[in-house]
């Protein structure tokens, strides 16, 4: 028989604790995953600020693949923390067998499209040559290696839907390290490694991630866990697809949107230099260091809401919310004043080229202005994921990044000029938080009223 004590103590422990608990492990593993980020584009951007330039352009393609995991994990996090809140382990299992097989299906689409497509696709993002050459170089290779991170990521959800976040952790701070230490041998050609430049980048990250889903493949398939992974006598369910992509399927729209926001931000700002392309790229990897512990947090914080909403504990569901927002605001807080003040030292990390330095300062100092209310923004949206409802987080994503950030950012361009387009950034976040807010406590309203 499976011990339930994981599952159980998400409805009673104390909150604090257990949220904490069950967060730093992800928090951990989220922030060495974002340095790992860092140091790629800082080796990147030493071979040339057209390298750095092309690995931004790359950027919204890779975040099409991180969209495909992370929406069929959160969906899987979200159903499989809810079941278990009803005590239905059976079908918790049946799920977590289910979104196996879809992340082997979607690991071979986009392994396909990437090895006939991916000159195709960079050619429709700019006529640059020497962009095209070094982006289809990055992201082929990533494409073909697809699978390698869909199912670490997937994997680890199915670990967090029980509560365990100590194994997720483990599996991105071992891909992360091996990625960082992979990265200059075959990058630069260390050693008997061959010089690969932007194609070694990928290489690296494709190299780690797979080391990783072996790591946690083992794990997951022992039968330690709670979930228990087994496909003797497996019959093939759609409602659990449909039940999956319910949560899941708004999540991973929500990262594309980011990619056509990125894709779209990236033409913008092209229209005035290449050199700005390299300065969005720097500026996404930066804020990663600052958001990713908030979705570390985040990934604690769902199963909880998840358990107790399905365990009809609306106090203790409340409790969860009002933690889970002051500890975000209080990492985005910091991630403010940290760009505010060291802002130069963090452009030359990447390189020391003057016209990268002056626009950089610049956009880093304007875009951060948001940075307080984002964390709570992401908390607020993980929240209608925990509780199954996934729209609402889709409608306010949309309405931040594509019908507001994007228009807002070309008309203070062609108004004022560069250096003012990049108040966008704060103008819509600061828009959309209002309206989050009065949505997000009319749901919790209605959902606690419904208990």
């Amino acid at each position: 028989m499976k011990d339930n004590s994981r599952s159980n103590r998400m409805g009673t422990e104390p909150v604090v604790p257990l949220l904490l608990r069950l967060s730093i492990p992800s928090i951990i593993g989220m922030s060495v995953q974002s340095l790992y980020n860092i140091i790629d584009s800082i080796y990147i951007g030493r071979i040339s600020t057209e390298a750095l330039s092309a690995l931004s352009l790359a950027f919204p393609i890779q975040m099409v693949l991180i969209a495909v995991a992370v929406g069929t994990g959160v969906g899987t996090s979200s159903l499989i923390s809810r079941l278990l809140g009803e005590g239905n382990q059976e079908r918790a299992n049946i799920v977590a067998a289910h979104v196996v097989l879809a992340t082997i299906f979607f690991g071979i689409l986009i392994g396909t499209l990437g090895y006939f497509f991916s000159e195709d696709i960079f050619r429709f993002i700019t006529d640059d040559p020497e962009l095209i050459r070094l982006g289809e170089e990055y992201i082929r290779v990533i494409m073909l290696g697809s699978f390698a991170m869909f199912f670490p990521v997937v994997a680890s959800d199915i670990l967090r839907g029980e509560g365990n976040t100590f194994v997720p952790m483990l599996t991105l701070v071992l891909g992360a390290v091996l990625n960082i230490i992979l990265d200059p041998f075959l990058i630069f050609g260390i050693g008997f490694f061959p010089r690969l430049e932007v194609a070694g980048a990928a290489y690296a990250t494709i190299i780690s991630r797979f080391i990783g889903g072996i790591f946690i493949a083992y794990l997951i398939f022992k039968g330690h866990n709670q979930v228990d992974i087994k496909y003797k006598g497996f019959k093939f369910d759609f409602k659990i697809i449909q039940d999956v992509y319910k949560v899941g399927l708004p999540a991973m729209v929500m990262q594309l949107l980011a990619s056509i926001m990125i894709f779209g931000a990236n033409t913008i700002v092209g229209m005035y230099n290449t050199v700005a392309i390299a300065v969005l790229g720097i500026y996404f990897r930066l804020q990663s260091f600052v958001f990713m512990p908030v979705f570390g947090l985040a990934q604690g914080f769902m199963p909880i809401v998840g358990y107790n909403f399905g365990h009809n504990k609306p106090d203790r569901m409340m409790k969860t919310i009002k933690f889970g927002i002051l500890i975000a605001f209080g990492f985005t807080t910091a991630g403010l004043i940290i760009f505010q003040i060291f802002t130069a030292p963090l452009i030359q990390l990447f390189n020391d080229d003057p016209e990268l330095l002056k626009i950089g300062v610049t956009a880093l100092r304007r875009i951060s202005i948001a940075f307080p209310i984002i964390g709570p923004a992401i908390i607020g949206s993980t929240t209608f994921q925990a509780i199954g409802k996934g729209l609402p987080s889709l409608i306010i994503s949309f309405s931040r990044q594509i019908i507001l950030l994007l228009p807002i950012m070309y008309l203070l361009g062609r108004v004022a000029g560069l250096d003012y387009l990049w108040l966008a950034f704060p103008i819509s976040e600061g828009m959309v938080f209002v309206v989050m807010v009065i949505w997000l406590k009319r749901t919790l309203n209605n959902a606690v009223a419904n208990m």
